[in-house]
């Protein structure tokens, strides 16, 4: 039977870690962090996101800043806010909520993020120096996984690990941290895609596999060996009547199949997501202390 990595529990641990420091901080009279949210439209999902993001700073003992926009604000009038906000030397740091409506440029916007304040480490500056090994904000997602692996002392070096997806967010981003020289990583990375050829041979030869394709239970039994470790990022709405909502909440793992041959394996939800949410936190504290660009 597999080992659960308790994301929840997790990320509860190193909020209190950083409440810890955040106290040393005020009693010291240094400046609090300060994390700011922009959210523009009315989308569901990102409204619990951005909630939960404010609740996070609240339980930690940051100051946080909610910038709510109605989804006809023009993306001439989000860039004056991204400008507002470098410009603040109050904020350390802020994010722009994705997905933006289909009328505003996400990449227009994220370029103008200055990336000293970009705690959601989208921006290629970032991204670079990310990829080049030297101090960055890791995009909020990868960055709750590598904490995972460090914190539950799962061995990377040297193992075949398999990324399912490639996207800037999270399979791109991780690949490269796993390749690293550090620690957790010195991985064999493999990025698979939806062009990828025989998938299968490359997922029974995985050692671990970070699955982060947005498919609904894609990564079944028959498609891992034993023992193998699964960090499962999907989150996926599936319809089910028997369910109070309607629907359920599913990763792109067959769990209670997949979950019987792993050494461990992260539940959906309470897994990979409410990391996301602390790596965001971190990020924040770094900022507040010059950490990646000085001060």
């Amino acid at each position: 039977m597999s080992n659960i990595i308790d994301g929840k529990g997790l990320a509860n641990t190193i909020k209190e870690e950083i409440a810890v420091e955040v106290a040393k901080i005020r009693d010291a009279g240094g400046k609090i962090p300060h994390l700011a949210a922009v959210l523009v439209g009315e989308d569901a999902a990102s409204q619990v996101y951005v909630r939960n993001k404010v609740r996070s700073c609240e339980q930690v003992g940051f100051e946080s800043t909610m910038i709510r926009k109605d989804i006809s604000t023009t993306e001439e009038e989000l860039l004056e806010i991204v400008a507002e906000l470098n410009n603040d030397d109050e904020i350390d740091g802020f994010i722009v909520q994705l997905p933006l409506p289909k009328h505003i440029n996400e990449e227009k916007i994220t370029l103008a993020i200055d990336p000293r304040k970009d705690v959601d480490g989208f921006h290629p500056a970032n991204f670079g120096r990310m990829a080049q090994g030297l101090p960055a904000y890791l995009p909020a997602t990868p960055f709750g996984i590598m904490q995972m692996l460090d914190r539950y002392d799962i061995d990377v070096e040297g193992k075949e690990c398999v990324v399912l997806g490639r996207s800037n967010i999270v399979g791109t981003p991780i690949s490269i941290l796993l390749s690293r020289k550090a620690r957790p990583g010195n991985a064999t990375v493999s990025l698979c895609h939806s062009r990828t050829k025989d998938l299968k041979s490359h997922t029974l030869r995985a050692d671990i596999i970070i699955a982060a394709l947005g498919i609904p239970e894609f990564l079944t039994a028959d498609m891992v060996k034993e023992g193998v470790v699964i960090i499962d990022v999907g989150i996926n709405r599936v319809d089910d009547e028997n369910a109070k909502r309607g629907y359920r909440l599913t990763g792109d793992v067959k769990y209670d199949e997949v979950a019987a041959k792993a050494s461990y394996i992260t539940p959906v939800p309470g897994g990979v997501g409410p990391m996301t949410v602390t790596s965001l936190l971190m990020n924040t504290l770094k900022s507040c202390r010059g950490e990646v660009y000085g001060k």
